[in-house]
Protein backbone atom coordinates (compact mmCIF):
# COMPACT_ATOMS: atom_id res chain seq x y z
CA UNK A 1 0.00 0.00 0.00
CA UNK A 2 2.85 2.54 -0.97
CA UNK A 3 1.96 5.88 -2.48
CA UNK A 4 3.29 6.18 -5.83
CA UNK A 5 6.53 8.14 -5.80
CA UNK A 6 5.64 11.63 -6.57
CA UNK A 7 2.11 11.51 -5.64
CA UNK A 8 0.64 13.71 -2.47
CA UNK A 9 0.72 12.57 1.18
CA UNK A 10 -2.85 11.37 1.86
CA UNK A 11 -2.06 12.93 5.33
CA UNK A 12 -1.24 16.65 6.05
CA UNK A 13 2.61 16.93 6.97
CA UNK A 14 1.76 18.08 10.11
CA UNK A 15 -0.69 15.27 11.54
CA UNK A 16 0.15 13.48 14.33
CA UNK A 17 -1.43 10.30 14.86
CA UNK A 18 -3.24 9.30 18.08
CA UNK A 19 -0.86 6.86 19.99
CA UNK A 20 -3.26 5.55 22.84
CA UNK A 21 -7.01 5.13 22.27
CA UNK A 22 -9.27 4.25 25.09
CA UNK A 23 -12.75 2.06 24.59
CA UNK A 24 -15.28 3.80 26.04
CA UNK A 25 -16.29 1.44 29.54
CA UNK A 26 -12.76 1.33 30.39
CA UNK A 27 -10.54 -1.90 30.33
CA UNK A 28 -9.33 -1.85 26.90
CA UNK A 29 -7.68 0.60 23.99
CA UNK A 30 -6.07 1.13 20.96
CA UNK A 31 -2.37 1.69 20.11
CA UNK A 32 -0.59 1.41 16.94
CA UNK A 33 0.84 -2.58 16.36
CA UNK A 34 4.47 -3.46 17.01
CA UNK A 35 7.09 -6.20 15.83
CA UNK A 36 7.15 -6.97 19.58
CA UNK A 37 3.27 -7.26 19.32
CA UNK A 38 3.50 -11.14 17.31
CA UNK A 39 3.00 -13.15 20.34
CA UNK A 40 -0.13 -11.63 21.06
CA UNK A 41 -1.19 -11.24 17.42
CA UNK A 42 -0.24 -14.35 15.76
CA UNK A 43 -2.67 -16.55 18.00
CA UNK A 44 -5.45 -13.95 17.81
CA UNK A 45 -5.12 -14.01 14.01
CA UNK A 46 -5.14 -17.50 13.66
CA UNK A 47 -7.64 -18.21 16.22
CA UNK A 48 -10.21 -16.38 14.30
CA UNK A 49 -8.36 -17.09 11.27
CA UNK A 50 -11.93 -18.64 9.28
CA UNK A 51 -13.49 -15.80 9.55
CA UNK A 52 -10.63 -13.33 9.04
CA UNK A 53 -10.48 -14.70 5.86
CA UNK A 54 -14.17 -14.25 5.45
CA UNK A 55 -13.66 -10.67 5.24
CA UNK A 56 -10.77 -9.96 4.39
CA UNK A 57 -9.53 -12.85 1.91
CA UNK A 58 -11.19 -11.37 -1.35
CA UNK A 59 -9.51 -8.06 -0.49
CA UNK A 60 -6.47 -8.52 1.10
CA UNK A 61 -5.61 -12.59 0.40
CA UNK A 62 -5.72 -12.18 4.28
CA UNK A 63 -4.93 -14.62 6.66
CA UNK A 64 -3.73 -17.12 4.88
CA UNK A 65 -4.11 -20.75 6.26
CA UNK A 66 -0.47 -21.20 5.99
CA UNK A 67 0.38 -18.01 7.30
CA UNK A 68 3.89 -18.50 9.93
CA UNK A 69 4.68 -16.69 12.80
CA UNK A 70 7.64 -15.51 11.03
CA UNK A 71 4.88 -14.53 8.10
CA UNK A 72 3.28 -12.44 10.66
CA UNK A 73 6.35 -10.69 12.50
CA UNK A 74 7.49 -9.24 9.49
CA UNK A 75 4.15 -8.03 8.52
CA UNK A 76 3.71 -6.22 11.94
CA UNK A 77 7.21 -4.85 11.19
CA UNK A 78 5.77 -3.39 7.59
CA UNK A 79 3.05 -2.44 10.02
CA UNK A 80 4.86 -0.93 12.63
CA UNK A 81 7.29 1.29 10.02
CA UNK A 82 4.00 2.15 7.42
CA UNK A 83 3.14 3.91 11.00
CA UNK A 84 6.64 5.53 11.73
CA UNK A 85 6.20 6.75 7.91
CA UNK A 86 2.41 7.96 7.80
CA UNK A 87 1.66 5.45 4.92
CA UNK A 88 -0.85 3.57 6.72
CA UNK A 89 -1.71 2.71 10.47
CA UNK A 90 -2.83 -0.59 12.37
CA UNK A 91 -3.91 -0.05 15.87
CA UNK A 92 -4.06 -3.14 18.09
CA UNK A 93 -7.41 -3.88 20.50
CA UNK A 94 -6.02 -4.85 24.26
CA UNK A 95 -7.04 -5.49 27.00
CA UNK A 96 -5.95 -3.21 30.23
CA UNK A 97 -2.68 -4.80 30.71
CA UNK A 98 -1.71 -5.64 27.04
CA UNK A 99 -1.84 -9.58 27.96
CA UNK A 100 -4.08 -10.09 24.80
CA UNK A 101 -4.62 -8.87 21.52
CA UNK A 102 -8.21 -8.79 20.82
CA UNK A 103 -8.92 -7.11 17.25
CA UNK A 104 -7.59 -4.42 15.33
CA UNK A 105 -8.07 -1.28 13.14
CA UNK A 106 -6.79 -0.45 9.75
CA UNK A 107 -6.88 2.95 8.65
CA UNK A 108 -5.51 3.42 4.94
CA UNK A 109 -4.95 5.32 1.79
CA UNK A 110 -7.59 5.04 -0.37
CA UNK A 111 -6.93 2.16 -2.86
CA UNK A 112 -10.72 3.34 -4.57
CA UNK A 113 -12.31 6.48 -5.66
CA UNK A 114 -14.17 8.62 -3.80
CA UNK A 115 -12.55 8.29 -0.34
CA UNK A 116 -9.88 10.05 1.18
CA UNK A 117 -8.96 7.34 4.04
CA UNK A 118 -10.16 3.73 4.31
CA UNK A 119 -10.86 2.34 7.36
CA UNK A 120 -11.84 -1.28 8.24
CA UNK A 121 -11.47 -3.27 11.88
CA UNK A 122 -12.17 -6.78 13.18
CA UNK A 123 -12.29 -8.45 17.14
CA UNK A 124 -11.43 -11.96 17.58
CA UNK A 125 -14.12 -14.59 17.47
CA UNK A 126 -14.92 -14.78 21.13
CA UNK A 127 -15.42 -11.49 21.05
CA UNK A 128 -18.51 -11.18 18.28
CA UNK A 129 -21.54 -9.55 19.63
CA UNK A 130 -19.60 -8.40 23.20
CA UNK A 131 -19.88 -5.03 24.82
CA UNK A 132 -16.21 -4.71 23.44
CA UNK A 133 -17.66 -5.35 20.09
CA UNK A 134 -20.38 -2.82 20.68
CA UNK A 135 -17.94 -0.50 21.85
CA UNK A 136 -15.15 -0.38 18.84
CA UNK A 137 -18.04 -0.40 16.55
CA UNK A 138 -19.10 2.95 18.35
CA UNK A 139 -15.76 3.97 18.97
CA UNK A 140 -13.92 4.14 15.67
CA UNK A 141 -16.29 6.32 13.06
CA UNK A 142 -16.50 8.81 16.22
CA UNK A 143 -12.71 8.58 16.51
CA UNK A 144 -11.70 8.34 13.05
CA UNK A 145 -14.33 12.45 12.81
CA UNK A 146 -12.32 13.49 15.45
CA UNK A 147 -8.69 13.13 15.22
CA UNK A 148 -8.17 12.36 11.55
CA UNK A 149 -7.84 14.65 8.77
CA UNK A 150 -10.74 13.20 6.70
CA UNK A 151 -13.38 14.68 4.68
CA UNK A 152 -14.37 11.34 3.44
CA UNK A 153 -13.31 8.39 5.37
CA UNK A 154 -14.72 5.03 4.03
CA UNK A 155 -15.99 2.36 5.99
CA UNK A 156 -15.22 -1.40 4.68
CA UNK A 157 -17.20 -3.87 5.37
CA UNK A 158 -19.91 -1.34 7.07
CA UNK A 159 -21.10 1.29 5.30
CA UNK A 160 -19.98 -0.31 2.12
CA UNK A 161 -19.06 -4.29 1.16
CA UNK A 162 -16.34 -5.73 0.82
CA UNK A 163 -17.36 -7.05 -2.58
CA UNK A 164 -18.77 -3.63 -3.63
CA UNK A 165 -15.33 -1.95 -2.41
CA UNK A 166 -13.86 -4.41 -4.91
CA UNK A 167 -16.23 -3.65 -7.83
CA UNK A 168 -15.17 0.43 -7.32
CA UNK A 169 -12.74 1.61 -9.54
CA UNK A 170 -9.79 2.44 -8.26
CA UNK A 171 -8.22 5.83 -6.46
CA UNK A 172 -6.65 7.85 -9.55
CA UNK A 173 -3.28 8.41 -8.99
CA UNK A 174 -2.14 11.93 -8.98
Amino acid sequence: MLLPSGAMSWLPDDFVHPVLVPLPGGGHHLRPIREADTPLDYPAVMGSRERLWSIFGPAWGWPAATMTYEADQADLLRHEKEIAAHQSFNYALFDAAETALLGCVYIDPPERAGADGEISWWVVDELVGSKVEQALDALVPQWIAADWPFERPRFLGREVSWSDWLAMPEHPVA
